[in-house]
Order: C-alpha cells, then sequence, then structure tokens
C-alpha cells in the first residue's frame, strides 16, 4: 500500500465520476466540490477502509476541510 499524499489524492479522486482530475490537490477543499454529496462521502468511508485498512468517520470528514486534512487523519490511524 503507498501511503503518499499523491496516492491518497489519486484514490480520493478516483471516487469521483464527473470531476476533473486536476481539480484534486491536497489543498483541495473537497466539500466545495460541486460533486461532493453525502452519498460521496459513504464511498470515501468505503474506499479508506478498503485501501487503508482504517475506519474513517463521518465527524472525521466533517472536521476536515481539504484532502490533506483527511489524509491525516488516515495516516495518523495507519500508523496507528
Amino acid at each position: 500500500m503507498n501511503t503518499s499524499i499523491d496516492a491518497f489524492v489519486e484514490n480520493f479522486a478516483s471516487q469521483f465520476d464527473e470531476t476533473p482530475m486536476d481539480q484534486f490537490q491536497a489543498s483541495t477543499a473537497f466539500r466545495e466540490l460541486e460533486e461532493w454529496s453525502s452519498m460521496t462521502a459513504l464511498v470515501i468511508i468505503a474506499m479508506v477502509d478498503e485501501i487503508y485498512k482504517v475506519k474513517l468517520t463521518g465527524n472525521e470528514i466533517k472536521d476536515s476541510t481539504t484532502i490533506e486534512d483527511l489524509y491525516q487523519v488516515v495516516i495518523a490511524k495507519v500508523n496507528g
């Protein structure tokens, strides 16, 4: 498993169908994306569980602003 920020951004971006890849960077405020919804949040939770083998909560998503914020939460759990 690649735990780099670039890999996380790529994995995050791959969960979106309509948003162009160039819209995704570590600094992207993901909840401001037009395609973001509560369903997308569930998909991100599932992706993190599948790829990183850690559980992400809705509150952790809510408390994160950027993709990098979320990455930091995931990495802290991975490194537990």
